[in-house]
């Protein structure tokens, strides 16, 4: 891979990752309602899971969905409903002093595993592979593909729970930060639309 090749890989994985979908939409409302010390977990989980799928992508499994259609609409049918579950949590998710501490955050395993159901993420995979490999050093390329967002995807997904957090003051009143979860709740099923035009 050239280095030009490898500049344009970083740029794709920045704007791929920093731009709004599931995740940050998901991040947005975790600094928000938890602050960013407890939002980490969720954002390593996040860059983990998906550099495991890169990785699968990259070692055949993006050719084998391609092949058996229904397989990948199963997981399209288990990823929206996924993200309706989760938008109806963020939805009814409040102050964490006032229910006592029974919130939590999304953990690492589950933020891994998320990225298995996220549309978007699977889309990002399947275009990386795509376009940033080639066939004379593809195991290389795979590699240096799944090193590149896992060395950009972090801090990109972690401006998302800094923005959050940095509203926590201003969304203290319960009426703001119902308001605030309602919209993030509506922007996660919004985000499901470019899933069901495909």
């Amino acid at each position: 891979m050239t280095l030009a090749t490898f500049s344009a890989l970083l740029i794709f994985s920045f704007v791929s990752s920093v731009t709004p979908g599931p995740n940050n939409i998901m991040l947005f409302s975790s600094g928000v309602n938890f602050g960013l010390r407890r939002t980490v977990p969720h954002m390593f989980g996040i860059a983990f899971g998906f550099g495991v799928l890169l990785a699968a992508v990259g070692a055949g499994l993006g050719v084998v969905l391609k092949q058996y259609p229904p397989i990948f609409l199963a997981i399209k049918i288990a990823g929206g409903a996924y993200m309706l579950w989760l938008a109806w949590k963020i939805y009814n998710s409040g102050p964490v002093e006032i229910k006592g501490g029974e919130a939590r955050p999304m953990m690492f395993l589950s933020a891994a595993l998320f990225q298995w159901v996220n549309p978007k993420a699977w889309v990002m995979a399947a275009t990386a592979m795509a376009t940033y490999t080639t066939e004379g050093d593809y195991t290389i390329n795979v590699l240096i593909v799944v090193f590149a967002f896992c060395f950009v995807n972090f801090p990109s997904v972690s401006i998302w729970a800094g923005f959050g957090t940095a509203m926590r003051n201003f969304l203290k009143d319960p009426k703001k930060l119902k308001l605030f979860n309602t919209i993030m709740a509506l922007a996660l099923v919004g985000s499901l639309w470019p899933m069901l035009r495909t």
